[in-house]
């Protein structure tokens, strides 16, 4: 391990995003008087009668939902999307505006109100990878679809409106901003090396085992060298494959053993119900090949020191860079003494 990386001020480059991140480990040690988040103490049923996603209920447009038993899906009842949306344009001078349509999806991951992913069996996770694959797929045949967005906000800190386990969709018709920054990378690596980018970047990270938290046969646990949240984590393919559709049975397991080794080390570090926002990059469904693209998923966690201080992103965060004090080294370290 390179010992300036760990003592002194310096920057690291997002290769994904071809943006910089600035690093302060010296700042690590210094005191903490800033604002400490209340634990909560809230233990969940496994059934709410007043959730809105709990099985059997009423949600708030006056749709019951059926009494599911495992994964259920429906249609966000206030989609940020609106797929009848007007075509229209708008160029005024400097003004510009253009209209974009999508679809937005719920997926309830179990009728257990109590449960997050870190409590389900891996088996139960592949059913929630199993429906994401089936609405990249459906989503993605659309035409006037070019991008599907699976994610999930765990914890109110992450603005999730809703504590029962779910996640979410969102579809539509242009690549939003991080995903076409990835596109644009990769495309541009692919052009010249004829190779993955992030797969020639995870062959270097295992054979330096820096940064590796966890693998099995078909994935990658790994706090990125650019990771700007303070336990950020990826999980990577080590096949290299567009899409979630490109998984064989077994490595659909395996991700949903990836997922499960790291939701569960989560809760560990902090003795908490880890807080994150995680989602998958994958290719465009544009209708184009899309060799260039490796897809991946990640954790962006806002927990800093324990579970009653997170990180903002605020002064020089939103003016200047990103930055952050405990390296993906030390971070690494402590995620990997909990699996």
């Amino acid at each position: 391990m390179n010992s300036l990386l760990q003592d002194y001020s310096h920057k690291r480059k997002n290769i994904l995003t071809g943006e910089w991140v600035l690093v302060s480990p010296h700042r690590a040690k210094r005191p903490w008087q800033g604002q400490n988040e209340a634990v909560s103490k809230e233990v969940r049923p496994s059934y709410d009668e007043s959730c809105y996603l709990c099985a059997g209920n009423t949600r708030i447009n006056g749709e019951q939902n059926p009494k599911y038993e495992d994964v259920f899906i429906f249609t966000n009842d206030f989609a940020a999307l609106q797929y009848d949306s007007k075509p229209f344009a708008v160029k005024e001078g400097l003004l510009e505006a253009h209209s974009e349509q999508g679809i937005c999806k719920v997926i309830c991951f179990s009728p257990d109100h109590s449960k997050s992913l870190a409590d389900m069996d891996p088996k139960d996770i592949t059913k929630v990878v199993q429906a994401w694959q089936n609405e990249y797929k459906s989503l993605g045949a659309n035409p006037k679809i070019n991008y599907v967005q699976i994610f999930e906000n765990k914890g109110a800190v992450m603005g999730c409106s809703n504590p029962h386990p779910h996640g979410q969709v969102w579809s539509q018709s242009t690549l939003p901003n991080e995903v076409e920054k990835k596109d644009r990378q990769q495309k541009n690596y692919y052009k010249k090396h004829i190779s993955s980018l992030l797969g020639d970047y995870l062959y270097q990270e295992l054979e330096k085992q820096e940064r590796i938290i966890f693998e099995n046969e078909s994935f990658v646990l790994l706090i990125p060298f650019w990771a700007v949240w303070p336990f950020e984590t990826m999980i990577v393919p080590k096949r290299t494959q567009k899409s979630i559709l490109e998984m064989t049975n077994t490595e659909t397991n395996h991700f949903a053993e990836a997922i499960s080794v790291l939701t569960k080390a989560y809760d560990k570090l902090f003795n908490t119900s880890f807080p994150y926002s995680s989602g998958i990059h994958q290719a465009p469904t544009n209708g184009e090949v899309n060799n260039h693209w490796h897809w991946h998923m990640s954790f962006y966690p806002p927990l800093l020191r324990s579970a009653t201080v997170k990180k903002f992103m605020v002064g020089y965060e939103m003016f200047g860079s990103p930055q952050r004090d405990i390296t993906a080294e030390i971070a690494n370290k402590m995620l990997k003494e909990l699996i």
